[in-house]
């Protein structure tokens, strides 16, 4: 469940994920092969020509080698992948919470009751606001999770009980269970719809997502942080996120022409980034390093970390020709 206009060799090569992730995974462990034209010319098949073991052990893992490799190491023109059963029953509701920090709470005690969630998305009360004024929706004006499950007709009903029970122990209400398509397709149309929801907020200025990911038993303290950062920071973000995966945005929108908001911007970024590190996590989950997080990557990997990364690089494009500058 891609974002808009994604494709799924772009989804491969910035190593991406959905909505689905939590339960089904990211792109990575969904890719079993990959056709790549290498920098001199050549075609590789990652896991060799029509191969698609569900697991291998033969030699280095080349398949994970460029997924996430954001096109500096080959164009990637085919991919190979797992599928998964379509569920019997599906279920999704809204919650509304008194606290960002009730509501990622909620989502740890979740987890760690090791309900089969498909889907679980955090929208802080800045984003509920404006998700639920740009889709007509009305969606209460609070920290909200939007929650799917998955299942037989028989094992979702024991799980919408204990996601309720666990939903009210931490001040969730409205909680309604939509079953039908087209109710489930609006809600999650909805969220699809967030980062334009966002711009919304400033009409004519430009939208920044940050991206950051970090274990789930530090994920209620990180957000309230980071919720705190923005309101001292004085800068529009509202924050969505995966937060199944410990995986959360801010989506910073700002007046591009005015060079003091954009460095604003720039140093919450990177306070966000470092305070991700700090709690054992990643400066992106989903949507690579690119230009902006070098100097994070650095301080993710350590020196050692970020040679091997160049010593690959310059095996396999001596002369530097595929996204020069990107990653490293």
């Amino acid at each position: 469940d891609p974002g808009a206009d994604a494709s799924l060799c772009g989804m491969a090569a910035t190593g991406a994920s959905g909505t689905n992730a939590v339960r089904y995974g990211t792109m990575r462990p969904n890719v079993l092969n990959l056709r790549v034209v290498l920098p001199d010319g050549r075609l590789l098949h990652t896991a060799g020509p029509g191969r698609q073991p569900r697991k291998r052990a033969a030699g280095y893992d080349l398949t994970s080698l460029f997924v996430g490799s954001e096109g500096t190491l080959g164009f990637l023109t085919q991919a190979t992948l797992r599928l998964h059963p379509l569920p019997e029953a599906t279920a999704v509701t809204v919650a509304s919470f008194p606290s960002v920090g009730a509501a990622v709470a909620c989502t740890v005690q979740v987890l760690q009751a090791a309900v089969p969630v498909a889907r679980i998305e955090f929208l802080d009360e800045v984003m509920a606001d404006a998700c639920g004024r740009f889709s007509g929706t009305g969606l209460p004006v609070a920290a909200t999770l939007l929650l799917e499950l998955h299942g037989s007709r028989h094992s979702l009903a024991e799980q919408q009980q204990q996601m309720e029970e666990i939903m009210r122990q931490n001040g969730g209400s409205g909680l309604a269970w939509a079953e039908g398509l087209e109710e489930r397709e609006q809600l999650w149309s909805m969220r699809h719809n967030a980062w334009y929801a966002a711009l919304a907020l400033r009409p004519g200025c430009q939208g920044y997502s940050t991206d950051v990911c970090v274990p789930i038993s530090r994920l209620p303290d990180v957000v309230v942080e980071t919720k705190q950062d923005l309101q001292a920071s004085g800068l529009t973000g509202p924050m969505v996120g995966h937060v199944g995966d410990g995986n959360f945005h801010c989506i910073l929108v700002f007046n591009s022409q005015d060079p003091e908001e954009a460095q604003r911007i720039h140093a919450f970024t990177q306070r966000l980034g470092r305070r991700a590190l700090a709690a054992g996590g990643t400066c992106t989950g989903e949507h690579g390093v690119g230009l902006g997080k070098r100097a994070l990557l650095q301080e993710e990997l350590g020196q050692e970390g970020l040679d091997t990364l160049r010593s690959i690089k310059a095996a396999l494009d001596p002369h530097n020709l595929m996204n020069p500058g990107k990653v490293l």
